[in-house]
């Protein structure tokens, strides 16, 4: 009985660590992949290792023939040209597609807030640690990017968290 009960609460604090109730990451209910398509400039984003210290960051998905989005990240680092590839696989919602940039290790990439003609967005991912603010300039108006904040911080993010990437 004992090792039940040890299994149970280790099943339970696993399910636990791996979801997050304090934010809502749902996505935006209607999503044209192909006008998503295109370049994108990071404005913003939370802290992580795969982006740490990149400026003039900018993202180009471009659809395969095979269906797939290939995902090309670009970046300054010190003063030298960063370039990563990766790619996309769409799923039955167009606003959650699973990337990857290394092999067979797949993230979710959400589509939170989209601006009705596609010139912002808000995107995170299944976990709280990450977040991005992205624009088709390299620059936003201050009354949307207050917009994008007030919504990220209504869905539970911790925008201090944010950094504001020099484009």
């Amino acid at each position: 009985m004992s090792k039940t009960l040890i299994l149970s609460m280790a099943i339970c604090l696993c399910v636990a660590c791996g979801t997050n109730s304090n934010i809502d990451n749902s996505t935006v209910k209607d999503l044209d992949q192909s006008r998503y398509l295109g370049s994108w400039y990071e404005i913003a984003r939370f802290d992580h290792r795969f982006e740490r210290g990149l400026e003039e960051c900018k993202a180009l998905y471009t659809l395969r023939e095979d269906g797939k989005i290939d995902v090309t990240n670009t970046g300054v680092k010190n003063g030298q040209p960063k370039v990563s590839q990766g790619k996309a696989k769409t799923t039955d919602n167009p606003a959650l597609l699973r990337v990857s940039f290394f092999g067979p290790f797949y993230s979710d990439y959400r589509v939170m807030m989209l601006d009705p003609d596609y010139q912002y967005a808000l995107v995170g991912s299944k976990s709280e640690k990450y977040l991005w603010i992205l624009s088709r300039t390299p620059l936003l108006e201050e009354s949307v990017k207050e917009a994008i904040l007030a919504e990220a911080t209504r869905r539970g993010y911790d925008v201090s968290k944010l950094i504001w990437v020099k484009q």
